[in-house]
């Protein structure tokens, strides 16, 4: 595996921790994951929702969660944005934005005769994957997709199409799919998905349909790069701690993925989950966040830990693939 080293970086310095915590009774060493956190896709989806209630004032109205962090959604709530369960919600003129899980064609159309003015903060890697769909769809295929039902970002990539669409979420799934024509079917797959988890349902539907066309892999970048990391880290901590929302598909996924290994995983969504007794007798202590969590919440932890025990620190060494995105802006459907 990768070497870590001490990190004593800009997060640590950040806070001005110098690596010993208070207490005494015991010693504890904590290791944080690189790359963590915020994905460019959550940060242009936030960022969006700030200029726009910067350059339109408030309020500004969000469809459904903009990301899945109740952190985030209490920030932005403060500024000015309301998070609204369906369309009809907003009052007729306001401007509606679109999270950053995408939505079905129905629900654009929905909001043009609604007489929304409408912004789409959908990750760019996510409409990547709406276009794969629309291609096939364009060809006459089948389309698999490999995610969970009822996740925000599946339904939306599901509706960007009419019929012959069938979301697949398990290895039973996808032995029981039925397709029109076996020559002419294509998948693609949930950007937040583990890929160990999707290789035996992409085994079986490549085994039943032998001409099946995809992506070698869908799942974005950042969460590809947070599961390697934690994978990293379970080799040499005895339990992690993963900062996230319980309804984060990507943050559940880090928590998976280390429970995978044998030690004890916890997914939390800030210090006031911990839970003291989880930590007791334990020395190396990991700890990650998912793409949609602020890092001031690892920062929270972190400060729990140091009042209550003899720490020490390390930081992973880990590189993020550089990637920036511009906020998205209104849409001129007239």
């Amino acid at each position: 595996m990768k070497a870590t080293g001490f990190a004593g970086g800009y997060l640590l310095k950040a806070m001005g921790i110098d690596g010993r915590g208070m207490s005494l009774q015991e010693r504890k060493h904590i290791i944080l994951a690189s790359p963590r956190g915020f994905c460019a896709g959550v940060v242009r989806a936030i960022e969006t929702v700030k200029l726009i209630l910067k350059n339109h004032g408030a309020p500004v109205y969000v469809l459904h969660e903009i990301v899945h962090n109740k952190h985030v959604l209490h920030e932005l709530e403060q500024l000015g944005a309301i998070f609204v369960e369906g369309l009809t919600d907003i009052p007729r003129g306001e401007i509606c934005i679109f999270s950053a899980h995408g939505v079905s064609v129905r629900v654009e159309e929905m909001a043009k005769k609604l007489g929304l003015r409408t912004i789409d903060a959908t990750c760019p890697l996510v409409s990547s994957v709406h276009r794969m769909v629309e291609k096939f769809h364009s060809m006459n295929y089948d389309v698999i997709i490999i995610g969970h039902h009822r996740h925000p970002e599946v339904e939306g990539t599901a509706g960007r199409v009419k019929g012959k669409v069938h979301i697949v979420a398990s290895p039973e799934e996808a032995r029981q799919v039925q397709v029109a024509g076996q020559g002419l079917v294509g998948f693609v797959t949930q950007t937040t998905l583990c890929e160990d988890d999707i290789t035996t349902i992409r085994k079986i539907l490549f085994d039943r349909f032998p001409s099946i066309e995809g992506p070698v892999s869908n799942i974005c970048y950042a969460t590809q790069n947070r599961q390697n990391a934690v994978k990293e880290l379970a080799e040499i901590v005895d339990l992690l701690l993963v900062v996230g929302s319980k309804n984060s598909s990507n943050s559940n996924r880090l928590r998976e993925v280390g429970s995978k290994s044998g030690m004890p995983c916890y997914l939390i969504d800030d210090k006031n989950d911990i839970d003291p007794s989880w930590l007791k007798g334990v020395e190396r202590i990991g700890v990650t966040a998912g793409a949609s969590a602020p890092e001031r919440l690892v920062e929270g932890v972190i400060q729990w830990m140091q009042k209550r025990w003899d720490i020490t620190f390390e930081e992973m060494k880990g590189e993020e693939k550089k990637v920036q995105f511009r906020p998205a802006e209104l849409i001129d459907r007239s």
